[in-house]
């Protein structure tokens, strides 16, 4: 238990070094003077560095101790964090998000190798649930954080990256103080088919299995869809729908509550339905399904934006808000009922983007049972290729057209090729 909260909070800090830049873009970009592509480009080196990342951190956790490798992992990110709030220009800023993609990539091969080693396939669903909700934990209070730290002078956001880097360190000692070595024993093979696996295979044997091909299609698919709507929606916020830097910040908290509930809810869905009698792959494609589904719904967010009356948009973006919070306040209850109903839609569709992630993470976690670093490692280093291709891209694609509606079209169909080849080519095993 005290372990499961450690992973948690370490998903926590994880995304709050991470969203940090994405709840100050505005800022950041004006100060910088950015371009979108730019902004595009910052946001992908992050993504190329995390899938290189991915792999050294897969083969350490293999081979090394997941207690030793997890704390140097965390504290290289906490340290890059802080770095990045002393960033001058753009290519320091670049840096500073190249170098936090290679530390944070060790923060999914160290935790999906714990929950593997502490959890049953049936309660693996539940388990990566708690551990994708710290995500959730650390994404809605980073725009808290940020909404206290910040005021009208130019550079106040820089105090945030900081801040939110000092706490990362904190989780370091709380982990070595708690977890030891033999947490992580592995015990004696299930049954003797799974023996005789891990006696006579390597780990690249499983790359070339369904399972994989399968894994490695869902996560090209569902991470370009989250880390692109991640880092791109308080820009869409601000400067497609005209909702001013606080109330972004705020319906940004909002956004990521109904993204954890979301999470919590499909782990325990297909915990509820295994424990009814279910396989474990209907279990999971119920909650992938609902997931996949609640998702989908964004695809009406641009249609509904054509039939608001337009807002004027150079009140949105500005950098220091000339209302006050009451006006604020005033303002937002003040929405037209079609407003009311986009933002509705924002929150059903962020609970079923991160449904999606326990289910993939526990489909994972089959693949192989004695190389999960690794051949986890190898898929994330796809589906962050594929979502740090798709960043710059969705940034040209506003450039050209003057607002995200194309591009929040294209990912919202995203999941659904996933969903199917789980449905029509994952084996089914008759001994869960």
């Amino acid at each position: 238990m005290v372990i499961c909260f450690l992973l948690l909070l370490a998903s926590a800090v994880n995304y709050m070094d991470r969203q940090t830049l994405a709840v100050t873009a505005s800022r950041i970009k004006t100060e910088f003077e950015l371009s979108n592509v730019q902004y595009g480009r910052v946001e992908a080196v992050f993504g190329y560095s995390f899938a290189l990342g991915s792999i050294l951190w897969g083969f350490l956790v293999d081979r090394f101790s997941v207690r030793w490798i997890y704390p140097i992992g965390l504290l290289g990110w906490s340290l890059m964090g802080f770095l990045t709030g002393w960033a001058r220009d753009y290519n320091e800023l670049f840096t500073c998000r190249l170098l936090l993609g290679i530390f944070e990539s060790a923060h999914w091969p160290c935790g999906l190798k714990t929950t593997q080693a502490l959890l049953s396939k049936q309660s693996r669903a539940m388990g990566n649930s708690v551990l994708q909700s710290g995500t959730s934990i650390g994404a809605i209070l980073t725009p808290i954080v940020m909404l206290a730290i910040l005021t009208p002078q130019p550079g106040s956001w820089r105090f945030g990256f900081q801040a939110i880097a000092i706490v990362g360190a904190f989780w370091v000692f709380l982990w070595l103080y708690v977890v030891r070595d033999k947490d992580f024993v592995i015990q004696s093979p299930e049954d003797p088919q799974e023996h005789q696996y891990r006696s006579s295979y390597r780990w690249w044997h499983d790359l070339f299995t369904t399972k994989f091909a399968i894994v490695l299609l869902m996560i090209i698919c569902i991470n370009t869809m989250w880390q692109v709507v991640r880092a791109w929606l308080p820009l869409v916020m601000q400067e497609n729908y005209g909702f001013s830097e606080r109330q972004t910040l705020l319906f940004n908290s909002l956004w990521y509550i109904a993204t954890d509930l979301g999470c919590v809810a499909s782990g325990l869905i297909a915990l509820r339905m295994a424990r009814k009698g279910w396989s474990v792959k209907s279990s999971r494609l119920l909650s992938l399904l609902l997931g996949v589904s609640f998702f989908a719904a964004i695809i009406a967010v641009p249609f509904l934006n054509h039939r608001i009356q337009a807002v004027p948009v150079a009140t949105a973006v500005a950098v220091q808000s000339p209302l006050t919070w009451e006006q604020e306040a005033k303002a937002f209850f003040e929405l037209q009922p079609l407003q009311f109903a986009m933002l509705g839609i924002l929150l059903a569709s962020g609970a079923g983007a991160l449904a999606i992630f326990p289910i993939y993470y526990s489909f994972a976690q089959d693949v192989s049972p004695m190389h999960q670093g690794k051949v986890t490692s190898v898929s994330a280093t796809g589906g962050w290729l594929a979502s740090s291709l798709a960043q710059p891209w969705f940034g040209w694609l506003k450039d050209q057209t003057g607002n995200y509606d194309i591009g929040l079209f294209l990912i919202s169909v995203l999941p659904v090729f996933p969903l199917l080849a789980l449905y029509f080519f994952w084996p089914n095993d008759h001994n869960e």
